[in-house]
């Protein structure tokens, strides 16, 4: 039964525990004591779970200057007016993608002011101030002029899908022209690169890309001891609803609470297992962890391509269901993709249509001990829905991170040679190691213990695939025996609690929020289900969150 607990709080558990290396510096680990801890390691998956720090050795970024920062935007944004952004807060702010595109047609709004906004937000909260919360990255220099651009093609009627000249984020693991992809690290603050598939996905559909959102370093698979929502380049990324207080959630830190705090209209990030989930549910705002192929993950720097995934993080459930639509189609680099579904539009049609009647899900019994989560499994009996209670299967997840050293060692030389810049250098994640230890006190404050694991492992190409099965065969008979045995159509978890569950089965899972502790800490309604049921996940999630409305905006932010 203590395992049983353990994995069913995967990535977020943890938390609560001190870390026991808080006081150390990791930056001088020797190469012996780490390879050693790496033998340990390969089952421990609280190495990638959030931990809750109350002290961090790195608050502000030592690598953007915010006079930089803002340089090329300026002269475009300095007949932006306080009193101009005041006017238009009812306007945008906390408001659904086809409000704001009612506001559009009606003449209420451009396209330019709605970016202007965003850009003034970002500016006045983010960085350098008491409630700066180190969210963005880099500001796309070219997005007021491309703002106007989309003003110009309204009044050609070329608006042919909702994400039409609305300002999105990326998580900066996305590569995408006019902007460095780092992944948060030193080590590629240069990484100039073309748009990644996703990339040109949303723009072909004209979404104007913002910026770049601040994440946990290399996904949070790097330094194994530090907190969430630190990357060397970005700082250490704070909640909206309680700064220094409320663990941000990782790797999507950026992307999660820039959405929460009202930066843009929507921002992706991407997921192993649990890095969408995590964040959004954190920082209460809906995140969707697609099927693994759903979306293409080429030009997304990487951690594995057995399990990656880019997602949608957004304040609503119809918002996530437009840029989803948005982003998905078939990449004919991507080994994983899934190709011949349906055509665009698809996720969002018809949500206001759906009823919970007839539809039967699994809610687990030690969960029901969670107040929030028993208040909104009533929200759904009250919907029609029937809600079963089941036990949590015994199944076990082995070699969990030895499955991620072995294909990022692979992934991230391949994402190097075919996506990278070409004038970094780098072949392999030695070489970035190597790189890391030039300047370790700034580049990697809290260590390198996780990649000092990536580079010791190896195995056999028969022991990797077997390593796979057993992981997806696991996954699959957490969600898929109870499902089956009494036939219910999704199951209902909390936050990024079965994180690795869904990741590992390569299933989607969607989380809205659903409430605050008494600490004012967000928590998060996690749908699963099987395979590309991402439509009945939004259509679930919907309903919820019309009937229950949980989301409240973070107070200080408004």
């Amino acid at each position: 039964m203590r395992y049983l607990f353990i994995i069913s709080f995967i990535f977020l558990a943890y938390s609560c525990k001190p870390s026991e290396e808080k006081g150390k510096d990791m930056s001088k680990e020797s190469d012996a004591t780490t390879v050693s801890q790496h033998q340990k390691d390969k089952n421990d998956i609280s190495a990638i779970s959030t931990k809750d720090f109350r002290e961090f050795k790195v608050l502000d970024s030592k690598y953007i200057n915010t006079n930089e920062l803002w340089d090329a935007i300026n002269a475009d944004l300095n007949d932006f007016s306080e009193q101009q952004y005041q006017a238009l807060k009812p306007l945008i702010l906390e408001q659904d993608i086809p409000t704001l595109q009612k506001h559009m047609v009606s003449g209420k709004l451009s396209y330019e002011n709605l970016t202007k906004f965003y850009l003034y937000r970002i500016q006045k909260f983010d960085r350098g101030n008491p409630l700066s919360l180190n969210s963005v990255i880099s500001i796309n220099p070219n997005v007021i002029a491309e703002a106007r651009q989309k003003d110009m093609e309204l009044l050609n009627k070329k608006l042919k899908h909702p994400i039409f000249g609305m300002p999105i984020l990326l998580k900066d693991n996305i590569n995408t022209a006019h902007m460095p992809t780092t992944a948060g690290a030193v080590a590629l603050q240069n990484n100039t690169t073309k748009d990644a598939f996703i990339v040109r996905q949303l723009k072909a559909k004209g979404a104007l890309i913002l910026g770049k959102a601040n994440l946990s370093e290399w996904a949070y698979f790097f330094c194994g001891d530090c907190p969430s929502g630190y990357s060397a380049i970005g700082g250490q990324t704070l909640n909206p609803y309680g700064r220094r207080v409320i663990d941000t959630g990782g790797s999507s830190s950026g992307s999660g609470v820039a959405t929460a705090a009202n930066f843009c209209v929507a921002a992706i990030g991407s997921e192993t297992a649990g890095s969408i989930l995590s964040p959004a549910s954190q920082n209460s705002v809906v995140g969707l962890k697609p099927t693994v192929g759903l979306l293409s993950r080429s030009g997304i720097v990487p951690i594995s391509s057995t399990l990656d995934t880019a997602g949608p993080i957004t304040k609503n459930v119809t918002d996530n269901s437009i840029v989803l639509d948005a982003l998905f189609g078939e990449d004919k680099a991507d080994p994983k993709a899934i190709y011949n579904l349906w055509e665009s539009p698809f996720y969002y049609r018809s949500l206001e249509d759906v009823s919970l009647k007839g539809k039967r899900f699994g809610a687990f019994k030690k969960l029901m001990e969670d107040e929030l989560y028993a208040q909104a499994v009533e929200v759904l009996k009250q919907e029609g829905a029937e809600v079963i209670e089941v036990e949590a299967l015994d199944v076990k997840l082995p070699e969990f991170i030895r499955l991620l050293n072995l294909d990022m060692k692979k992934d991230l030389a391949a994402y190097l040679a075919d996506y990278g810049n070409s004038k970094l250098g780098y072949a392999s994640i030695e070489d970035i190691m190597a790189f890391n230890q030039t300047d370790s006190l700034n580049v990697m404050p809290y260590g390198q213990k996780l990649f000092h694991g990536i580079s010791e492992d190896a195995s056999t190409d028969n022991e990797f695939e077997a390593l796979k099965t057993v992981l997806k065969t696991n996954g699959q008979r957490f969600f898929d025996e109870p499902m089956t045995a009494h036939n219910l159509d999704g199951i209902l978890s909390v936050n990024n609690y079965h994180a690795g569950f869904a990741a590992v089965a390569e299933y989607p899972a969607l989380t809205v929020p659903m409430g605050y502790t008494e600490e004012g800490v967000p928590k998060g309604l996690t749908f699963i289900s099987s395979r590309l049921r991402e439509k009945q996940l939004l259509e679930w999630a919907y309903v919820y969150e019309q009937a229950s409305k949980m989301r409240k905006a973070p107070e200080s932010y408004n």
